[in-house]
């Protein structure tokens, strides 16, 4: 299956964690916690290297393997306080503000994230200033990835409270997960005690997570094939089409296509297949001016109206 940066960038943030709570960790065990071969496994250990704790190199991670074991032989060095540049103390602000902005964050803690970002703030002058013309969506998904994997390997069930964009809301349920694997995001795939149903659940949309001691028991399943992504829209499912300017070429990046045709403008017509063309409404809403349903009509009409009702609703409020 073809990974691209975004996919390598995320998986690897996500590896430095996990290596260094495992050293000389097997590398066929760490490449099955990731759900990728060993190939892609190597391929990310000859990259951390070139990593390191500033943006303008030194400190860098001393990890190699013999082909059988990982070895990481400084992580305390890279542990060790930073004295920040302007240019990383811009990044830090960036990314405290992010995360403040998370749903199911603790009030103590995002209370005491905005303390510590304004310390920052006056401690960085101008950049402080600077920053907060900026701003970024990201996953935390590190924490996350850490509990499901013990929950895995010590075979233990996961209560978790998991953001559902479709309805828009949180729900609190009980997991015996299956096993962990990345397709464009890191997921969870598990025997949901709630539905009594396999159920996927994408690890940056966990908003809270606590191991059991309940043991995990999930009925005897076969694996989903995944080897062509984790959507895989049928022949027969309806076709949409939607057209995107520059700022929504991501789309298809994100979303699995038939074809993406270039347009005068820089941006993308982009033909996929879904089997519920409904749910494409949220990405219209999400794409606003950046974006269009051109076909089918219908939906296109379902999208312009979410789109009023949504505009209302906003004007009612103010």
């Amino acid at each position: 299956m073809a990974t691209n940066a975004i996919d390598q960038t995320r998986r690897m943030l996500s590896l430095v964690t996990y290596l260094r709570e495992r050293p000389g960790a097997h590398v066929q065990d760490v490449a099955r916690a990731f759900g990728i071969t060993e190939d892609e496994l190597i391929s990310d250990l000859d990259v951390l290297p070139m990593c390191g704790t500033s943006f303008r190199g030194g400190d860098l991670l001393d990890i190699d393997t013999d082909g059988d074991r990982i070895w990481w032989h400084n992580p305390d060095d890279v542990a060790e306080p930073l004295r920040l540049a302007a240019d990383e103390a811009t990044a830090l602000l960036v990314a405290a503000r992010a995360v403040a902005t998370l749903p199911g964050l603790r009030e103590s803690d995002r209370d005491a994230l905005v303390r510590a970002t304004a310390k920052l703030e006056t401690a960085a002058g101008e950049s402080g200033a600077a920053s907060s013309r900026l701003s970024v969506t990201f996953e935390a998904e590190g924490g996350v990835f850490a509990d499901v994997d013990r929950a895995i390997s010590e075979r233990r069930r996961l209560w978790l409270r998991y953001y559902s964009p479709a309805r828009d809301e949180l729900t609190e349920r009980e997991v015996d997960p299956i096993r962990l694997f990345a397709v464009g995001h890191t997921y969870m795939e598990g025997w949901c005690r709630l539905s009594e149903a396999r159920r996927t659940f994408r690890l940056d949309r966990v908003a809270e997570i606590r191991l059991l001691d309940a043991p995990a028991a999930p009925p005897e399943l076969e694996l989903r094939d995944l080897s062509a992504g984790l959507v895989q829209p049928a022949a027969e499912d309806p076709e949409v089409v939607i057209e995107v300017g520059t700022g929504g070429r991501w789309v298809a990046e994100y979303y699995p296509h038939d074809s993406a045709e270039e347009l005068p403008d820089g941006g993308l017509r982009i033909t996929l297949r879904t089997p519920d063309p409904a749910s494409l409404r949220r990405l219209a809403l999400r794409l606003g001016g950046d974006g269009r349903i051109v076909t089918p009509p219908e939906l296109a009409y379902s999208a312009r109206e979410a789109a009023r009702e949504a505009l209302a609703a906003y004007e009612d409020a103010v």
